[in-house]
């Protein structure tokens, strides 16, 4: 087998996920009156980044084959406590930032501890601290309002020279200097041991604790950058928990739509960001198209269907287990 087709067959969920966007955000543009500007380009990458980091906060638990209930929780959290902390003069509001990306980090060890630790199931563990943690956005913010840095605000959000949304440079950097580092560290590559056979990478030697700890722990840090930047859409935090669980459940698609396995082992958090553009370019379509809002779970149960088929189609397909691997 050719690099190429190593290649494209290793990676054909990320691979669909990119084309099926193109396809969509390209009908999307055609349809639009005032097609491709940089207003249009602002507005839509500006939503599609908020659900692509909650997306890339899911990957990192279910590459160990986990799941967190609980990424929408922080998310809501992080909106709240930056509404109150990332306030005043840039030098405080960048403090501010500190400390709400600390708090999700914090959050994200603390899962992790008792997956690990506690030993019990990601899903009861997540769904737990995902109450405790809808608990302490209440307790920060029990009615919506607050405010946050301007200049911060403006320039995370805005455009860069005036076409480039400053929300893509964003999402640019955090997958370098997060996704990358942890996909080619050793921690990382044994979180992908330990989705695909926990038992046999420890019996390998594997850090199997340490890299479920820290795929938990960026999980919390991921979901907190996307509330800061939810904070500095909206320029208000609101402790809102239909909020935080579509945002759960719509990491959970983009996750699956991004070619990553539930099953643990396989996948990337660049197919999950596609998954979550996807996704958003639903809500602008139904918008060009002019149709009721009230369709847009059909449209989002389709799509997850059919890449939740393709998946399923490659397992169907094996003849020994060990294939998958292959």
């Amino acid at each position: 087998m050719t690099d190429l087709g190593y290649f494209v067959r290793h990676q054909r969920g990320l691979l669909g996920a990119i084309a099926l966007f193109v396809a969509m955000f390209s009908i999307y543009i055609a349809n639009h009156p005032v097609g491709l500007t940089p207003a249009v380009a602002t507005t839509a990458a500006n939503k599609a980044v908020l659900l692509a980091l909650v997306a890339m906060a899911q990957t990192l638990p279910v590459l160990t084959r986990g799941l967190d209930l609980s990424v929408g929780m922080v998310f809501v959290l992080a909106n709240c406590l930056a509404s109150t902390l990332v306030v005043g003069t840039p030098s405080e509001g960048a403090l501010g930032i500190l400390v709400v990306l600390g708090v999700g980090a914090v959050a994200g060890f603390l899962n992790g501890a008792i997956v690990v630790f506690g030993r019990l199931q990601p899903i009861i563990t997540t769904l737990a601290t995902g109450a405790i943690f809808y608990g302490l956005a209440l307790l920060v913010r029990p009615g919506p309002g607050g405010d946050v840095q301007s200049d911060i605000a403006d320039l995370l959000t805005g455009q860069i020279f005036g076409t480039v949304p400053a929300a893509l440079l964003v999402l640019l950097a955090v997958v370098l200097l997060v996704w990358v580092p942890f996909r080619r560290s050793v921690i990382g590559r044994a979180a992908y041991a330990t989705g695909s056979n926990e038992q046999a990478a420890y019996m390998s030697g594997v850090p199997v604790e340490r890299a479920k700890l820290l795929a938990y722990t960026l999980s919390g840090l991921l979901a907190s950058i996307g509330g800061l930047m939810l904070t500095f859409n909206t320029y208000s935090g609101e402790a809102s928990a239909p909020i935080a669980g579509t945002y759960t459940l719509n990491s959970i698609a983009a996750v699956v739509i991004g070619g990553t396995s539930l099953f643990g082992g396989w996948g990337s958090a660049i197919g999950s960001i596609f998954g979550a553009f996807v996704l958003r370019t639903i809500e602008d379509l139904l918008f060009v198209f002019d149709l009721d809002p009230l369709w847009q779970p059909l449209f989002q149960g389709v799509v997850l269907l059919a890449a939740i088929s393709l998946g399923a189609f490659r397992v169907l397909r094996i003849r020994n287990r060990l294939e998958i691997l292959a």
